[in-house]
């Protein structure tokens, strides 16, 4: 399998950090054998995925700033009425402990475990329940339930990310060379998939497959 370059990533993709870039790179280059990221047909797919979640590296946690209309479209059944959704509308804290509340092992709203345990990584892991399978793991070092902002934070955002891609089987979709199933696998369904696909193929060019 190919080793993978910043010079390699750059020419296949538009990145406007290109330090961030490197330390990606180093750390797939380091693990990708321990996931199970054993052909570059695997790496291809891994990249597209992990470059379309994170908006090209630029993003490491979750964006819950969202307007009244925009909760009431995205949580139609946590935010029925517009005043409901403008007691929270661009209130991030409030918004994540709101929708994830009892839900992903989360406790209630108040308890605050939907802002500490929001979405972070390149494939964001989101909810106590999966922060705490990732904690459990022997990839985990540290202790990841007091410091929930380590998956928002290089190494943590990528191995995060390489942990889920392994244990939830998608080394074995990507053989499959089939990004709407590791799409649907990642993301519930297929949002964004034109991007999704066009970043693989990019980066299944970049590696010859």
């Amino acid at each position: 399998m190919k080793k993978i370059t910043t010079e390699m990533i750059l020419d296949a993709t538009p990145v406007t950090d290109r330090g961030r870039v490197g330390e990606c790179v180093k750390y797939l280059n380091e693990w990708a054998e321990r996931f199970g990221v054993t052909s570059d047909l695997r790496m291809a797919h891994l990249l597209g995925q992990l470059w379309y979640e994170s908006g090209c590296l630029r993003h490491v946690e979750e964006n819950l700033n969202y307007s009244a209309q925009g909760l009431m479209k995205t949580w139609p059944g946590r935010f029925r009425t517009v005043t409901e959704a403008q007691r929270y509308a661009r209130k991030p804290q409030a918004i994540a402990n709101r929708v994830y509340a009892n839900r992903m092992g989360n406790g209630p709203e108040a308890s605050g475990d939907g802002w500490r345990f929001r979405g972070r990584g390149l494939i964001q892991l989101t909810g106590r329940e999966n922060y705490q399978a990732y904690a459990d793991s022997e990839h985990c070092k540290g202790d990841l339930m007091k410091h929930p902002e380590w998956l928002a934070q290089f190494p943590g955002a990528i191995k995060s990310a390489m942990w889920f891609w392994q244990t939830r089987g998608l080394n074995e979709l990507a053989d499959r060379d089939d990004v709407r199933a590791v799409t649907r696998r990642i993301n519930g369904g297929l949002n964004g998939l034109e991007q999704r696909e066009y970043i693989t193929m990019r980066m299944k060019q970049m590696l010859g497959v």
